[in-house]
């Protein structure tokens, strides 16, 4: 089954600094990776992206200047039909070096909420549709914070949809114990971003009755941050090559599969990855292709200690 492009969002986690954990994007960005080659790369990438009826962007405060490099590109380009979603939690103290000790700090607080939502107001305004706790885990202090759920309730009743991202090998555990949280009898949360690949589909269930119970649901890390290309499993590199395709379209074409995910975030670093992911959207995997991707799959444990070990690049 394959998937139309409205159903893909454009994730600017690889674009918006200079490092990040992705594989397969050096020779994909600026030889140089200065601040204004980077505000290019990106620029070139979103109105690609845009040709091709992409309408969502996915960024956040802790992607260096993702939010900033956004705001420009729609200020120059004038585009009103584009759906912007950010999160916070995370603050970028890389200093757009590559070598930095440490790229990203977190924190689930009412203040750094309140801090981040206003950096993200100053640069997007009203553009922003949906606000998401970035990174949520079952064991955060969010869910005990009774201020920090009476701002998100308070934001959410002035009209931004407000979501949460997940990580870690219980994800399923955050979004159902995220998703039955109330402020004043009514829900805090109205949508979820979770990690689900070929190699990590634990999630799936969690995100299904998510779904069904009328939230709305976001996929990211759909290539497994790239190791679903520049290391395909065998499976994979078959499955393409009876299409004529990339890994990566099938690694994308196995989320849009999935009927209860409603947008497949993608994270291309170049005008050729992007077209290269959007093959995706007119695959169509058989059952037999179906299943044998489904023996891919790691324990949520090996996946995420994986995951971990990967080098900012």
């Amino acid at each position: 089954m394959s998937g139309p492009v409205d159903r893909l969002a454009l994730g600017l986690a690889a674009l918006g600094r200079p490092a990040y954990i992705n594989l397969g994007r050096d020779g994909a960005l600026p030889p140089v990776r200065d601040v204004a080659s980077m505000r290019a790369a990106t620029f070139a990438v979103l109105d690609d992206a845009y040709a091709a009826g992409i309408r969502h962007v996915d960024v956040a405060r802790s992607y260096g200047r993702s939010e900033e490099f956004l705001a420009g590109w729609l200020a120059e380009r004038g585009h009103a039909d584009v759906e912007v979603s950010s999160k916070w939690g995370y603050a970028y103290v890389g200093d757009w070096r590559l070598d930095a000790d440490v790229h990203e700090v977190k924190e689930h607080s009412a203040a750094r909420f309140a801090a981040q939502w206003a950096e993200t107001l100053a640069l997007l305004g009203d553009r922003v549709g949906l606000y998401q706790v970035h990174s949520l885990t079952v064991d955060s202090p969010l869910f005990s914070d009774e201020p920090l759920l009476e701002a998100l309730a308070e934001l959410a009743a002035n009209g931004v949809a407000v979501g949460f991202s997940t990580s870690g090998p219980r994800q399923a555990d955050a979004v159902e114990r995220a998703f039955g949280l109330e402020v004043a009898g009514q829900p805090v949360f109205s949508a979820v971003q979770s990690t689900w690949n070929l190699l990590e589909p634990s999630a799936g269930p969690a995100l299904e009755a998510a779904h069904a119970a009328g939230k709305r649901v976001l996929v990211k890390e759909t290539l497994a941050n790239g190791r679903l290309v520049a290391e395909a499993p065998r499976a994979v590199l078959d499955v393409a090559a009876a299409h004529g395709t990339g890994p990566d379209a099938v690694a994308v074409a196995a989320v849009l599969a999935r009927g209860w995910a409603g947008r497949a975030v993608i994270g291309p670093a170049s005008p050729g990855q992007l077209a290269a992911n959007l093959r995706a959207t007119t695959l169509s995997l058989t059952a037999d292709e179906e299943a044998a991707l489904a023996g891919l799959a790691e324990t949520p444990e090996e996946y995420w200690r994986h995951r971990s070990s990967l080098k900012w690049d």
